[in-house]
């Protein structure tokens, strides 16, 4: 008996260990998931999984000094596995993220997408340590976004420190 050919299929998990996410924005599980899909989908990337993790600057920052050698709370943290299938892991700090939105004067829901889609493009390979790298990565971002209606989210003055 000849096994079938493995579905194409697209798993996209979030965990919300902060609640804060459910009473700040509303749906944010269901607009982390479409925000990845697009993502996977602008890179034709038909079958792989993504967990989206919604928690808190306590938790961002145990991983980013664990991780990146930062005792602070950073935006966004993205888990690469380098796999093709499990892509890896995205974690979001919603005090962080709140703040950002609010010093650049920008709706929660848009800077979430941004960072959404910022750290899914770390999952497929993107980076941001050389200028053409990032200028690649921020085209990309831009370009994903307005499927959202998200402005620029590079406008000047706009940039974020993104892990």
């Amino acid at each position: 008996m000849k096994d079938a050919p493995a579905a194409k299929t697209l798993i996209i998990d979030v965990a919300m260990p902060c609640a804060l996410w459910r009473r700040e924005l509303p749906g944010a599980a269901r607009l982390a998931r479409e925000t990845a899909r697009a993502v996977l989908a602008d890179a034709a990337i038909g079958a792989a999984e993504v967990s989206l993790v919604l928690s808190d600057d306590g938790e961002v920052r145990q991983l980013n000094r664990r991780w990146r050698g930062k005792d602070a709370p950073t935006n966004v943290l993205s888990f690469p596995t380098g796999e093709t299938r499990m892509l890896g892991d995205v974690v979001l700090a919603f005090e962080t993220v709140v703040r950002e939105a609010e010093e650049g004067n920008r709706p929660l829901v848009h800077h979430f997408r941004h960072l959404v889609v910022h750290g899914v493009l770390h999952l497929l390979g993107h980076d941001h340590e050389a200028e053409s790298d990032a200028l690649r990565m921020e085209d990309r971002e831009r370009r994903i976004l307005r499927e959202f209606g998200v402005p620029d989210p590079y406008r000047v003055g706009n940039r974020c420190d993104h892990g």
